[in-house]
């Protein structure tokens, strides 16, 4: 597993590092929150919820006034219907542009719930088969590895 899918090389992910200070003194170096949310994407069950509370608690510590690369991160990684709603309510010319790269943000400014709900699963279900591909080769590998023990 030295190369996740969809997500940069060592090389690139360190610079954008997120470095937090424990309340013994000692620093701990983590994947940025954006590197993050794309390392979750996978087709296990306990990530899909883990990036839903990642974003959404980013969302509700900085949605008082927040910078626009924050916006644009929450339009392109949100998993929650009503505050899809709510920033494509709040800002509408944002939620136009970031729909060229994610469709179902059209949903989000049509406003209905079910509808923009179903495109979310459709997409966490497109990610989830994309995963599943992408680690088949390296599964088949393991395999044969293993048999010839």
């Amino acid at each position: 597993m030295s190369k996740m899918r969809g997500v940069d090389s060592f090389n690139r992910l360190w610079p954008r590092r997120t470095t937090l200070q424990i309340p013994d003194g000692e620093k701990c170096d983590l994947l940025s929150l954006p590197d993050l949310v794309q390392a979750k994407k996978t087709q296990r069950d306990k990530d899909w919820p883990m990036i839903r509370r990642l974003v959404e608690a980013h969302y509700f510590q900085n949605q008082t006034r927040p910078k626009p690369a924050q916006v644009r991160f929450w339009f392109q990684e949100l998993r929650t219907p009503e505050l899809h709603l709510e920033l494509a309510r709040r800002y509408p010319a944002i939620c136009r542009r970031q729909a060229r790269q994610r469709m179902l943000l059209g949903t989000a400014q049509s406003g209905k719930t079910d509808d923009l709900e179903q495109a979310l699963l459709a997409e966490e279900a497109t990610e989830r088969r994309r995963d599943k591909q992408y680690w088949l080769p390296l599964r088949r590998e393991l395999e044969k590895l293993r048999h010839n023990r």
